[in-house]
Order: C-alpha cells, then structure tokens, then sequence
C-alpha cells in the first residue's frame, strides 16, 4: 500500500475532516502553497532527521512550519541525542516510501518518530501539506491531526 493510500485510509478510519487535491509536481513550500490557495506556514514541512549521540541512533520525523526553519540541535535534543542530521533520499524511502518534498506529518514506521513545533498547531486551523506524492496535497483539520497522529510537541525552530 502506498504512504497516500495508508493515510487516506488511516484518515478516513478516523472520520478525520481532509480535502485531497492534485496539481502540478512540486516540493517547493512556496509554489506549492499558492497552488493550494494556502498560506506557506500553514504547510507542515517534514523532515527525516538521523539523531546520534549518548549511544543513541534514532530517526525522527521534526514535522514545522513551512515557513520556519528546523534546528537539529533542538531536534536531537528532543530525544536524547547530541546531534542531527538530514537523513539521506535512501534512508527518507525506507521510512516514509516517499522522496523529498512529498513526505507527509504522519509516521508508518515504527524507527520513525514524530516530533511537531507547537506553533504550527497552535496557530492553524488546517494544516497542508504534500500526501506521499509530489502531486498531491491534503488540507486537514488541525484537531484531527492532534488527534490521530501520535506525536510529542517540542520547540524545534531555530
């Protein structure tokens, strides 16, 4: 099952309140916001991040604003690791099944875990953001997200 199908799928099990709309490929946070009809903070970025230090290796899904920008020391930080980094276009497949730009604030896979900066619940009522494909989008209910993503809230803007 793709990550479009397993979200759609987990979202409508959960009678989650969502829009789908298709368009033009892009990763941009900018373009693809205009495409929407959106604002670029309403878009969820997510990033695959590689967190070590302290013995640890974890994966982490750093979910932020599209018009902020992540700190990974923050990042790393969340966890209990000393650093992060990007994880790379191999590792961000094998976790997500999705390629850069079109990873979604969701987590199918149990070395993934979720972390969310606070404001971009805190100040949307919707949140967008590409569904697994570059030429998908979802707008979905913000309290839905709350309460169907499994997620701790951390500050992770720099």
């Amino acid at each position: 099952m793709s990550t479009f199908e397993r979200l759609t799928s987990l979202l409508d099990s959960q009678k989650a309140r969502y829009t789908v709309m298709e368009h033009v490929p892009t990763g941009k946070c900018e373009e693809v916001a205009a495409i929407r009809g959106t604002e670029v903070g309403q878009g969820a970025k997510a990033l695959v991040c590689h967190v070590k230090g302290n013995g640890l290796k974890q994966y982490v899904l750093a979910v932020l604003p599209a018009d902020q920008q992540a700190d990974l020391g923050k990042v790393a930080q969340a966890v209990g690791g000393l650093r992060a980094s990007l994880a790379s276009p191999a590792e961000v497949d094998r976790l997500t099944g999705c390629v850069f730009g079109a990873i979604p604030p969701f987590s199918f896979h149990d070395e993934l875990k979720v972390v969310v900066d606070p404001t971009l619940c805190e100040r949307n009522a919707e949140i967008a953001f590409n569904a697994g494909l570059l030429e998908k989008s979802m707008v979905l209910d913000v309290e839905d997200y709350q309460r169907i993503c499994r997620f701790e809230r951390v500050s992770i803007l720099k």
